[in-house]
């Protein structure tokens, strides 16, 4: 690489190796569609180098920057052992040398095993990515939630066991060969909050290796995450497929906002693959973009089948599996470009922080970033924090949510009460095979219709004891809400109708209560009615 001129004038500069502080995972192009012209499968990012620093190197930190490592930007706890030699450690130890161990190679002299991301096929019935895999003692997904991102080395020298919130606005350097070296890419740092964050990417890296992907962008809400991500992806002018049933904020921004820029739109029903197949031939289609399952009737989408056809026709993919979660399904092994989600629900799995992330190649991903970067709505580095928390449970809640709603829709199908369940780990669900073939577990929702108008049914949910009346899910506590009324009352009747959203639709979300427990509630409240 060509070295800049003002080099001359800094006789300690010199040209490094390359890194790309992108956040991203180890990763194989297996498993992940690569119509994105890259053919590269070595590691790069931050997260492929374990750093180890010599007892000295830590101890001569200052105090204050020990005790509170939120005063420690990356930028300087790096840079004394990013060099080719051992300039920036000698200084603070003449005898120190550089201690950075990086994918397959060990420090010379270090004799202490060092546990490293592989890039090798997952056989694991949990972790169903392709491609990537954590180190062998991480051999299921509740690990790599508890784990990823934060086990095998991270960007913050602590000797914390949590991971430290990073409470910056903005990075410094201690000298303009070293911002020169930033900004031409031969140096791993920070420099502006909007940009990123220790605590962000440690989060974002933890949700790579759920999904098994390359790279994953944290944002400040599930709405931001698919906002940006249509912005990014499909031009000016371009068309997009997606399907009926789907969060009504996501509607709204396609029929309203995107047209502003010509962008169009053919709206299929989610298990109408010839209503695809046709669009893809008619038009020249740039993404697919839909949830699975869907909200609230949680419809599923044949994943590998939808994503076939689309990269025939150069059509990428997106699922927002939010309702799914990483654990339940990998959206990127069944063959889809993004995977996204709002962390807002399972993920943080608390309801007290709003995230939205997108996960998948690198190449795409940083087309997100750069315009996410230009937009705004970085997430916060406590929510950052709240969230990689919250995922250190995330297998036991889900693992509690699935039971107890799957049990829960068997009994509510078979009650007199109630007129029609939707729930994909039913037989009687239309997409059943579909989530049966893609799913691991079936999720912690479900929609039923109770036998009643709109004010028996609110009698219904007012009669519950233990679920807030609250238009969220998948937290810890259960949640119900009326959609009629929740997201479409300022609609007609006949035009929430036109959705599916009848008068007597009830959405509710299990949480981790004792499954005893909600389903006394729950028989009690339809007996009031």
């Amino acid at each position: 690489m060509a070295v800049s001129s003002y080099a001359r004038a800094f006789p300690s500069f010199e040209c490094r190796s390359e890194p790309d502080f992108s956040g991203s995972l180890p990763h194989t192009n297996a498993g992940v569609r690569a119509n994105t012209g890259s053919s590269r499968s070595q590691v790069n990012g931050l997260s492929s180098l374990i750093f180890r620093f010599p007892p000295n190197f830590v101890r001569q930190l200052s105090i204050k920057a020990r005790r509170n490592c939120s005063n420690i930007g990356v930028a300087q706890v790096v840079a004394a052992s990013w060099s080719n030699n051992n300039h920036g450690v000698n200084e603070f130890d003449s005898s120190a040398s550089a201690a950075v161990t990086s994918i397959g190679i060990t420090t010379a002299g270090d004799e202490d095993e060092v546990a490293v991301v592989e890039n090798v096929d997952c056989n694991d019935k949990n972790v169903q990515s392709k491609g990537v895999k954590y180190a062998s003692f991480l051999n299921s997904d509740g690990s790599v939630a508890i784990h990823g991102g934060e086990r095998l080395g991270r960007g913050i020298v602590t000797d914390a066991i949590t991971t430290p919130v990073v409470n910056t606005s903005a990075y410094f350097f201690n000298k303009t060969s070293d911002l020169i070296d930033f900004k031409e890419k031969r140096r791993a740092s920070f420099e502006y909050g909007r940009y990123g964050n220790p605590t962000t990417v440690v989060l974002e890296e933890k949700i790579s290796a759920l999904e098994g992907a390359e790279s994953t962008l944290i944002m400040a809400s599930g709405m931001c995450a698919s906002t940006v991500m249509l912005l990014a992806l499909v031009p000016a002018g371009g068309h997009i497929v997606t399907t009926t049933d789907c969060y009504r904020k996501t509607r709204i921004f396609i029929e309203t906002i995107l047209p502003k820029m010509g962008i169009t739109a053919t709206v299929i029903d989610p298990a109408d693959i010839g209503a695809l197949a046709l669009a893809l031939n008619q038009k020249k289609v740039d993404l697919f973009f839909t949830e699975s399952p869907t909200n609230p009737f949680l419809r599923c989408v044949d994943i590998e089948l939808v994503s076939e056809l689309c990269h025939e026709k150069g059509a990428l993919v997106c699922i927002d599996g939010t309702f799914a979660t990483p654990l339940n399904q990998k959206a990127l092994a069944l063959g889809a470009d993004l995977v996204l989600h709002s962390a807002t629900k399972f993920l943080g799995g608390h309801n007290d922080v709003l995230a939205g992330c997108i996960s998948g190649p690198q190449e795409l991903v940083s087309v997100i970033r750069n315009l996410h970067h230009i937009l705004g709505g970085a997430l916060n580095p406590n929510a950052a924090y709240l969230i990689i928390r919250g995922m250190k449970t995330l297998h036991l809640r889900v693992q509690q949510q699935n039971s107890t709603a799957l049990r829960m829709a068997e009994i509510l199908e078979a009650h007199p009460k109630v007129k029609h369940v939707y729930y994909p780990g039913l037989p009687s669900h239309p997409e059943y095979h579909i989530a049966k073939k893609q799913m691991t577990g079936f999720g912690g929702v479900v929609s039923f219709e109770v036998d009643g108008d709109l004010l028996t049914t609110a009698k219904f949910v007012d009669a519950l004891r233990i679920p807030y009346i609250a238009p969220s899910f998948g937290g810890c506590e259960s949640i119900v809400d009326q959609p009629a009324i929740m997201s479409y009352w300022d609609l007609s009747q006949s035009d929430r109708a036109k959705y599916g959203i009848m008068d007597n639709l009830v959405r509710f979300s299990f949480g981790v209560e004792d499954f005893e427990d909600v389903k006394a509630d729950v028989l009690q409240a339809l007996e009031a009615i």
